[in-house]
């Protein structure tokens, strides 16, 4: 089974009968969105094996599921529910696998690498390197898009391939702008910042993720002054350093939400915050709700 191939996905999810739309939005990389869904008895469980590909799978779930990742070595990790209206973003390139322990009713879109590099020449603030792994957030946008494909399944109009267009463009502009991995440049403006100086620090920062730290520790791991990295740092990302860290730091605290078993002040801690009350704070700044809203909007 191969990318390429017509009805993979439904293939994948044992759904071959699937209807899948597929259009090419911008130039020659294709856009494909498969309507899937799956039943399965209670108790029951289905495995899906994803092939690799220079792609990434979006999952959009249209109600309520719960399903566990198989690692490279077969080893299930916990199950993990996934709300109405929230995603899953899976890098394929190694492939994938995973198991369902409910059925499924969900979007799956394909989205070949080049076809958000057709859509970041669009946009000369905007530069692909890869995006960041996702699992069960709630995104309004992406839910809001889906709804308005949904009718595209039962249509056969002259202006169904047009829509389509646009709104593959729609879901690649919305994913780049929201969920591109932000360790790697993006592009913002010319810098003296080497590739190398700027991955030495990034990298540093996310080691020492949970810990306190200063600029010029940071600045250190990248050979520079603390005025003059922070400086060049900012026109390399369009972020200072604590801005940048702030923001992996609040990347983390997502995943770790996503897991109703972990304590809010286990969470302050392992990424980076002094208490609770404080992380509370710049979490709810960053993203306009508590980390406990954030947790039952993934859990509801």
């Amino acid at each position: 089974m191969h990318c390429q191939e017509i009805g993979w996905v439904g293939l994948s999810f044992g759904v071959p009968e699937a209807p899948c739309l597929s259009t090419i939005p911008i130039k020659s990389a294709a856009f494909s969105v498969t309507r899937i869904r799956r039943q399965l008895a209670v108790g029951e469980e289905a495995k899906a094996e994803l092939p690799a590909c220079d792609a990434y799978l979006l999952l959009l779930y249209l109600h309520e599921a719960h399903h566990s990742d198989v690692g490279p070595n077969g080893a299930l990790t916990h199950i993990r529910r996934y709300g109405r209206g929230a995603i899953c973003l899976v890098d394929l390139r190694k492939g994938a696998s995973i198991t369902l322990r409910s059925s499924l009713n969900a979007l799956a879109f394909v989205l070949p690498r080049a076809l958000f590099n057709e859509v970041a020449e669009m946009s000369s603030a905007t530069k692909l390197h890869r995006l960041h792994w996702r699992a069960g957030e709630p995104d309004v946008v992406l839910s809001n898009l889906g709804v308005a494909l949904l009718p595209l399944f039962e249509t056969t109009g002259l202006l169904t391939p047009l829509l389509l267009q646009h709104m593959a463009t729609a879901v690649c502009a919305h994913l780049l702008h929201d969920y591109r991995d932000e360790t790697l440049r993006n592009g913002v403006s010319q810098s003296s910042l080497s590739i190398r100086q700027e991955k030495a620090a990034k990298e540093y920062m996310l080691e020492k993720l949970g810990e306190g730290l200063s600029i010029s520790a940071v600045a250190a791991a990248a050979g520079l002054s603390a005025n003059h990295f922070s400086q060049e740092f900012k026109k390399a990302t369009g972020y200072t350093p604590h801005q940048w860290l702030t923001r992996m730091r609040i990347n983390r605290a997502k995943e770790m939400l996503s897991d109703d078993k972990v304590a809010l002040r286990t969470i302050a801690e392992h990424c980076g915050f002094t208490d609770q009350s404080y992380f509370t704070k710049v979490f709810s700044r960053e993203t306009g709700v508590t980390p406990t809203a954030w947790r039952e909007g993934l859990i509801h």
